[in-house]
């Protein structure tokens, strides 16, 4: 963007449109990813977390947030400042990360024996559940790096 020719009312008026355009993707991302773990879990998240308390399902949903939070992040950070490529980039590298969590739950699922589905009916903080959550914020701290 041009600042000589362009007035500080449209650097301030495109910049908010920018953030605005951001934050609404970021928390449709997170909403999305919300809805991917529910679907991991026997019942639905929102009533495992909020009414019956389980420590285990809000703990691997807060490190699934945590982990899209750093991808969506990184996605804007390397957007270079095109706003359309750069929510396009977000888009896509956020649906990335949703499916690599998805994925690294299946295959924690598989090979370490840890069943997300069991964990969410723990009523007691598990182990695993520290492991996999740990796992979840390490992927999406290593897919936001290769965003950058």
């Amino acid at each position: 963007m041009d600042t000589q020719s362009t007035s500080f009312g449209e650097i301030l008026g495109n910049g908010a449109l920018a953030i605005t355009a951001y934050a609404i993707l970021g928390v449709l991302l997170l909403v999305a990813g919300f809805y991917v773990i529910d679907l991991a879990t026997p019942g639905r998240l929102s009533k495992i977390i909020r009414e019956e308390r389980n420590p285990n399902a809000t703990a691997l949903t807060a490190s699934a947030m945590a982990a899209i939070s750093l991808i969506v992040a990184a996605s804007i950070f390397s957007s270079g400042g095109a706003l359309r490529e750069g929510l396009i980039a977000t888009l896509v590298f956020g649906l990335i990360g949703i499916a690599v969590q998805t994925v690294g739950m299946m295959v924690f699922d598989k090979i370490a024996g840890i069943s997300v589905r069991a964990l969410a009916q723990e009523p007691t903080l598990q182990p695993a559940t520290i492991l996999l959550s740990v796992t979840h914020v390490a992927i999406g701290l290593i897919t936001a790096v290769a965003v950058i």
